[in-house]
């Protein structure tokens, strides 16, 4: 229930003075941010879960103490946080500066625009019977679920989309493989491609699939205030209906502060799908190294201060060191957030104003991953020399379908043939021609090429997850 906010960054704040990257160098890449990770963003989202209380509020039936709020008013106080401004930011900026409490301070600032709005009587009612954390953990969880869903879950998406295209585009295209270095079994530029775009997809559904939680049962998790003031009241039934009108998933039972379990989930899930393109963000690297890839040489852009013919994979380095500064900081949180002593301590509040220069990096480094691959083209002329130039790739085939034929020791004889040698077509040829089998296996045999060794991979390629 997070509406879209267009929000406006403070341009007093100039990025050559800024002490982070994210606010400096790399501000336009970090702009999507602004609306759920930002000091506004986390006002913004405290006065939407003050607000939506004090409605929720004036609608409990055995409240007959609370003034009902009729539609017009409702859709009055909902605007304060659905037309969310710089000016509103401000606004409650400067309480938290004179009172030294940024949750209060939203509730005084509440105060003063009921006041503007001839609603006084509700004054007392606005985090009547609440702790700072029932605001926090719901504001939170509202924010999160907004970043995953409106910036990082996108912009994955659009990763995942190049990677298909290529895995379409190229499912044909011949490529030597590697393992452990060395030349192996060829497969194709497609299906390399399609591997990394099913684990892409696989890690967005676990990041999709996180319900966040929230919790509004008072100063230490037992609806003491509400039970006091209002023993009539389903008290855990109705904190269950307001998490789940604010879709998020209620959780009853904690102490004070909402243990971010789900968080620390989200954190893991995100650092794993950051894994994945850390992986893929290596392998294109190497990919251009050897000049499968080749990369679009812009005009105006210097490859080396010294060296005027360097194109280098700076996109693929930069993702690769935020997706490390991201994954350090998520790992970080999703170990400690789960943790307070006793029913409260303060070491969270710092870290969850954190989270989002950990999505900060992340941002960063997809976008650089989707310049760079959009960037790439395909050398197929390469591709297929050097599959070709290895022809030794061909032993596994050869052994194989002669092990289906009972030849004595097939593997033992092609090591000798292959291993740490450098024979030739022609020479593998002329071995072949020197086995004793059947006419039809030695044509089987003969027909065998690098670049047509390729199993299924062409229908691997094109196979969606």
């Amino acid at each position: 229930m997070l509406y879209h906010i267009v929000f406006i960054r403070d341009t007093n704040m100039p990025t050559l003075s800024a002490i982070s990257p994210l606010d400096g160098r790399y501000q336009a890449e970090t702009e999507a941010l602004l609306p759920y990770m930002s000091e506004s963003a986390l006002y913004r989202a405290r006065v939407q879960v003050e607000v939506e209380y004090l409605i929720f509020l004036s609608r409990a039936r055995k409240l007959d103490w609370v003034p009902p709020l009729d539609a017009p008013q409702q859709a009055t106080l909902r605007q304060l946080y659905r037309n969310w401004s710089l000016a509103s930011a401000e606004g409650v900026a400067a309480w938290d500066r004179k009172i030294n409490h940024d949750v209060k301070a939203v509730e005084y600032w509440l105060r003063d625009r009921l006041t503007e709005l001839g609603l006084e009587h509700w004054h007392e009612l606005v985090h009547w019977a609440l702790t700072s954390e029932d605001v926090n953990n719901l504001a939170y969880a509202l924010l999160l679920q907004g970043a995953r869903d409106r910036v990082i879950l996108p912009n994955l998406q659009a990763i995942y989309a190049i990677l298909r295209s290529f895995a379409r585009d190229e499912a044909d295209t011949a490529m030597l493989a590697r393992t452990h270095g060395q030349p192996a079994t060829p497969t194709t530029l497609g299906k390399e491609m399609n591997v990394f775009a099913h684990r892409l997809h696989r890690a967005m559904d676990g990041i999709a699939a996180i319900k966040l939680t929230g919790k509004l049962n008072g100063a230490t998790g037992t609806y003491a205030a509400q039970v006091a003031a209002a023993p009539q009241i389903d008290w855990p039934t109705f904190s269950r209906g307001f998490i789940r009108m604010l879709e998020l998933d209620p959780i009853l039972l904690t102490t004070q502060i909402e243990p971010h379990d789900t968080i620390a989930e989200l954190c893991d899930a995100i650092r794993r799908a950051n894994v994945i393109l850390l992986d893929l963000d290596m392998d294109i690297w190497r990919y251009i190294s050897d000049g499968y890839f080749l990369q679009q040489a812009l005009p105006h852009e210097v490859g080396s201060s010294t060296m005027p013919h360097k194109v280098n994979p700076i996109d693929f380095e930069n993702s690769e060191g935020n997706l490390h500064l991201a994954n350090a900081l998520l790992e970080l949180f999703a170990r400690k957030l789960p943790i307070s002593r006793l029913q409260r301590d303060l070491s969270d509040s710092t870290m969850m104003r954190s989270v989002g220069v950990a999505l900060g990096y992340c941002l960063v480094a997809y976008s650089r991953t989707i310049k760079g691959l959009n960037k790439l083209s395909v050398n197929h002329p390469l591709l297929l020399q050097t599959v070709q130039a290895h022809p030794e790739v061909l032993a596994e085939a050869i052994q194989t379908i002669l092990r289906r034929e009972q030849y004595p020791e097939p593997y033992e004889v092609l090591k000798h043939l292959t291993r740490g040698q450098t024979p030739t077509l022609t020479d593998i040829h002329a071995f072949i021609a020197e086995l004793q089998v059947n006419p039809e296996v030695r044509d089987e045999l003969l027909a065998l090429v690098p670049e047509q060794y390729l199993g299924i991979a062409p229908a691997l390629a094109r196979l969606a997850p």
